[in-house]
């Protein structure tokens, strides 16, 4: 599929995701504000394909390793400016809910030592160095653009998506995400 195709199928989902989002019931649809009023939240979760990544290492790694704890899983690259941007940001969210798991998942040709590099220049500390080196677990999940970021339930599903970055540490994004891992 074509670059332009693909920017047109991502600007056609997240149009029609605003337009309809049933799982704003519950007291939710309140809290979207700031950055959070681009969260499309789910009226049901779904499942998630299996993700086979790779570690700095070249070790197989897979979402299940954090199978029982909410998940902030943010497909990003080393080349992507927004990506760059909200990456410090998602450092501090794993720094300020340290019982939730944010998963950065460098997604396509992103090489281990531009990763790296790029953590050591933005200060990043607490977050895992995971890769998707063919973008196909990104190609399942229907990442047509980046940055994208996935809410995953404890059970693995996926329960609101954010197309674009965000502040992620910021006062409106933690009280939705609080306000997730409440409905448990």
């Amino acid at each position: 599929m074509k670059l332009g195709m693909r920017m047109l199928l991502a600007v056609v989902y997240t149009a029609l995701s605003f337009g309809a989002n049933p799982a704003m019931a519950g007291g939710l649809a309140d809290l979207r504000a700031g950055d959070m009023k681009k969260l499309v939240l789910h009226d049901a979760p779904k499942p998630l394909p299996e993700a086979a990544l790779l570690d700095a290492d070249d070790a197989p790694r897979t979402l299940g390793e954090y199978r029982g704890r909410w998940i902030v899983l943010n497909f990003w690259a080393t080349w992507c400016a927004p990506c760059r941007r909200e990456m410090p940001s998602l450092d501090r969210l794993q720094t300020a809910l340290p019982d939730l798991a944010v998963v950065p998942v460098a997604t396509g040709r992103n090489p281990v030592e531009s990763i790296r590099r790029f953590y050591e220049e933005a200060g990043i500390a607490n977050l895992p160095v995971l890769r998707d080196p063919t973008s196909a677990f990104g190609r399942e999940m229907g990442v047509l653009a980046l940055p994208v970021t996935v809410i995953v339930d404890p059970e693995g599903r996926e329960v609101a998506r954010l197309i674009g970055d965000a502040d992620w540490d910021s006062p409106e994004a933690l009280t939705m995400l609080k306000a997730l891992a409440a409905r448990d």
